[in-house]
């Protein structure tokens, strides 16, 4: 299911850049754009998880390196049925985890050295099994390549803004610019932001509930997302952290932000009600 997921969400995002193409540049534009996120489409695929892991700057550790974090994601895989995924850290205070790659046999686990500070073994265990859900239901090919191209169509978005205000138009070509700047600026990373909030509300959800039952007690999940809420609440976010890959966390780091257009979408359900569907999920499974 998760590969129409995928196929649709390529599309999707390469009909924007059409769009954006075909707004400032007409059909050539359109073609040429075309092009472009054809050749996004393969790179993403291939490459969109290497460059997330440099952009946090996440460290890929050994079970020399760091013993107990690696046995954990050890055991947690053995339970979901998967093969061993590279366990990586980075360093930032807030309490935060993500995974990405392509597929299971090409995964990487991601978490903070806040988290590991703020959340007792129990508590991580849960984070973890839902980083490997994602893992397990190829969430994280999905989730990088909305990354991508989000992070592009964003750029794109800006360089037309700057271009608009310093190149100057012709009086034939004025309302055309208009329109294009406007689709640019505007309509693009818009339609980008709901795409990804359609991908990932309902993933989240459905990471929770099965990172659940990887970890064994859904109660571990459910009180290390009401640390990593509190702390989202009151310290600053990761300073690599960008709207286009927000979606990508257990919680999104612009959780505390008082920033309007950071919160105009959000990429998470809300954590009271994540955490209430696990505190559920715990009581029906007797634990």
């Amino acid at each position: 299911m998760n590969t129409v997921k995928t196929a649709v969400l390529m599309a999707l995002l390469m009909g924007i850049m059409v769009a954006i193409g075909g707004a400032f540049g007409g059909s050539s534009g359109a073609t040429i754009m075309l092009v472009i996120a054809i050749g996004m489409n393969f790179f993403s695929y291939w490459y969109s998880a290497p460059m997330v892991l440099k952009a946090y700057n996440a460290r890929e550790v050994t079970r020399e390196d760091a013993p107990n974090l690696y046995g954990l994601v050890e055991q947690l895989a053995a339970n979901a049925g998967l093969p061993m995924p590279k366990v990586c850290i980075t360093e930032a205070a807030e309490p935060n985890a993500f995974a990405t790659g392509r597929n299971p046999s090409h995964a990487a686990v991601v978490v903070t050295t806040g988290i590991m500070q703020a959340l007792d073994y129990n508590e991580l265990s849960g984070v973890l099994a839902h980083e490997l859900s994602h893992v397990k239901h190829r969430d994280i090919l999905i989730s990088s390549i909305a990354a991508t191209f989000a992070t592009v169509i964003g750029w794109i978005a800006n360089i037309a803004q700057w271009a608009a205000i310093f190149g100057g138009r012709s009086d034939d070509d004025e309302n055309g610019g208009i329109i294009g700047l406007l689709v640019t600026v505007i309509v693009a990373p818009l339609a980008a932001s709901i795409i990804q909030l359609a991908i990932s509300r309902s993933r989240e959800y459905d990471a929770d509930k099965s990172g659940g039952e990887i970890c064994g007690n859904p109660n571990y999940l459910a009180d290390a997302l009401e640390k990593i809420e509190y702390y989202a609440q009151n310290m600053d976010r990761l300073p690599e952290a960008t709207p286009a890959t927000a979606h990508m966390f257990i919680i999104n780091p612009f959780e505390g932000s008082k920033k309007a257009l950071m919160n105009l979408f959000s990429t998470h359900p809300a954590t009271e009600d994540r955490i209430a569907r696990l505190r559920m999920q715990a009581r029906e499974m007797g634990v």
